[in-house]
């Protein structure tokens, strides 16, 4: 129990910022994370015992109850979705404000989910494109292929220069 505890308190907030940049609203991200947390007790038993991989396999849970927990709300995302999706289509959307370079945030937004959770997982979580690729769940080669697509969606909706985006 001290292992898990310790690898728990060793990244419960990097998890917590993981969850609330990916729940709406913010505030079940707490819910989410007690989730995992009890998922991780009740699964302690296969662990990874390096802190690396235990890091990255809080993540992986921390994942698969974001996922779930997506599921169970479909009904009222699905509404925000249709908002999302009118609102990209109108002139004062993503058009004119993805355009601006220091848009980063809202140009990753409208990408698909798979692109995006590639590149939040290595830009705003610090993991490798391989270590991304491992806690989604794809192989590396896909996660590498994906996250190109992603750069070049970014890209062209940025206008920004190729090197400004480099490979983790």
């Amino acid at each position: 129990m001290d292992r898990l505890d310790a690898l728990i308190r060793a990244n419960a907030s990097d998890i917590l910022a993981y969850l609330e940049r990916r729940i709406d609203p913010r505030a079940d991200a707490a819910d989410v994370l007690s989730e995992t947390f009890i998922v991780a007790w009740k699964k302690e038993r296969q662990a990874p015992t390096d802190e690396i991989g235990g890091r990255m396999w809080l993540f992986a849970i921390a994942r698969n109850i974001l996922l779930n927990a997506r599921r169970s709300t479909r009904r009222r995302l699905a509404a925000t979705d249709r908002l999302r999706l009118e609102l990209a289509q109108t002139p004062t959307g993503r058009g004119a404000d993805a355009a601006d370079p220091l848009d980063v945030r809202g140009a990753v937004t409208q990408l698909p989910i798979d692109l995006r959770e590639l590149v939040e997982l290595v830009h705003w979580d610090g993991f490798s494109i391989s270590d991304a690729a491992q806690i989604t769940g794809i192989s590396a080669s896909t996660a590498r292929s994906r996250y190109a697509s992603a750069k070049e969606r970014l890209r062209t909706v940025l206008v920004v220069q190729p090197e400004k985006f480099t490979r983790r």
